[in-house]
């Protein structure tokens, strides 16, 4: 099969599958070549699973065309924090490095039965852990944009896949950004939807919902149809929601435009390297080339680092204690801080938390009354030197450990809201700058359907995938 495929939206290429122009089993073949000719400069999939997808794809071939689900063939990779029954699962730690789970996560079943092939694992951070996808497992992540920068996390792994056409659609996972950052980094599309979007087998918490599950994409529309494809109610999960009886990807390619904008640069939390802050506030404005009026505001949003900080230590504390207690030789240091600083809360701190959080989301639901979305920078800095851990300072403030630097992300996890990355421009040294489009909780749809409108606007669909400009 050409690979120009590779190229190819997902949405074409799933015509293609459903119209039997091509096969799963082709596809598998183009992905694998595309793999064999770039990975090796970028590292983003150190675990692949190709006998599994053929045996995966022939099952599914053997069904009516009508009956392959919503994918219909199309290879998807899985972030390497996810179980895939029979695939090695490291979580990017050496504690977990000969890891094969017997069971898939319920997001996994729940994809393989939309039709999903699932062919590779892709690079993640340990256990997730800061925005910059490295660990002593499988090494560093390399940003194709410049091999010498950062790919960010934690779902760096499945950017990079995506912006080098190694992947049509992934699947990544969010709790500070990680599926927002990376897409920003890589010039792809990434979004955090609404809790209980998608469904995902519950671990050390029925009601642990920082973190979600979400799609990846190199456009709004091929997200969209991910989205559809993760989305529904399953009992295994009792917070998830039902499927809406309008699609996801129907609502990106509806084209109705938002009437009221708000744009901030910083949501009054967060410094901002200029040059991100200029590209991302020229992006906002063009939304008034849709008709709509653009203000700059934001909620408030003021305790967000606090708030933040308490409840991500303290869910380190309930899903890892017992790996400080057992293996705190094999845990990198951010992992152990965060751990420790989770096991220090008092009731007190966790009670404040959890009052700012729920001031924050009502803040938010109040804002989203006056305006349809808000749009901020999605990272605060372009894409940095890989040898960094993270960002530990911008334009001139120092931060005070290695997750601030991602407050302007962070703080709409808190407030509960769907959030997408856009990709909207590229620094004068090359490196792409992502927007982050947000709506009011449970307003996904919105967030697509706006998202949709600016991407075509800004005219920069079609700039990935790339072959990787490898510097050092």
């Amino acid at each position: 099969m050409s690979q120009d495929l590779i190229r190819e939206t997902a949405c074409a290429v799933v015509d293609k599958l459903r119209s039997g122009d091509v096969s799963p089993l082709e596809l598998l073949d183009v992905v694998e070549k595309r793999i064999g000719e770039v990975d090796g400069k970028v590292n983003a999939l150190p675990t692949l699973c190709f006998e599994r997808a053929r045996d995966s794809a022939k099952a599914l071939m053997r069904k009516p065309a009508g009956a392959r689900g919503l994918l219909a063939g199309l290879p998807v990779p899985i972030k390497d924090l996810t179980d895939v029954a029979g695939v090695l699962n490291t979580q990017g730690s050496p504690i977990f490095k000969d890891n094969i789970p017997a069971k898939s996560d319920l997001m996994v079943e729940n994809l393989e039965a939309n039709g999903a092939v699932v062919y590779a694992k892709s690079n993640t951070p340990e256990f997730g852990a800061g925005a910059n996808t490295f660990n002593e497992v499988f090494g560093a992540t390399l940003n194709p944009w410049d091999t010498s920068k950062s790919a960010a996390g934690s779902s760096g792994g499945a950017a990079v896949a995506l912006a080098t056409g190694m992947a049509w659609l992934a699947q990544g996972s969010d709790m500070g950004g990680s599926l927002r950052s990376p897409a920003a980094f890589c010039g792809v599309v990434g979004m955090r939807p609404s809790i209980g979007r998608v469904a995902h087998t519950p671990k050390s918490g029925i009601d642990r919902n920082l973190g979600v599950v979400g799609p990846m994409a190199r456009n709004v529309e091929d997200l969209a149809l991910l989205l559809d494809a993760m989305s529904g109610d399953y009992a295994d999960d009792p917070l998830s929601l039902p499927a809406p009886t309008t699609s996801f990807l129907s609502a990106a390619q509806a084209g109705k435009k938002p009437k009221r904008i708000a744009y901030s640069p910083d949501l009054g939390i967060t410094p901002v390297d200029p040059e991100v802050k200029a590209i991302t506030r020229k992006a906002a404005e063009r939304f008034a080339e849709a008709g709509a009026i653009v203000e700059e505001a934001h909620p408030d949003w003021r305790e967000a680092h606090e708030c933040f900080h308490v409840l991500r230590a303290f869910d380190f504390a309930i899903t890892k204690a017992n790996l400080l207690r057992t293996k705190r030789d094999l845990l990198k240091p951010e992992v152990i801080w965060n751990i420790e600083e989770g096991l220090k809360l008092t009731v007190e701190q966790l009670e404040r938390a959890e009052a700012q959080r729920v001031g924050m989301t009502a803040r938010a639901v109040e804002f989203f009354k006056t305006y349809d979305l808000l749009l901020t920078p999605t990272t605060i800095v372009p894409p940095f030197p890989i040898e960094h851990r993270y960002v530990a300072e911008c334009a001139g403030k120092r931060f005070d450990n290695y997750v601030e630097w991602l407050g302007i992300v962070y703080a709409i996890t808190l407030a509960c809201c769907p959030s997408l990355s856009l990709p909207c421009g590229f620094t004068a040294s090359g490196l792409p700058v992502g927007v982050q489009v947000v709506g009011a909780p449970r307003g996904d749809a919105q967030v697509l359907a706006g998202a949709k409108v600016l991407e075509d606007i800004l005219g920069l669909r079609g700039t990935t995938p790339i072959d990787p400009k490898v510097r050092k």
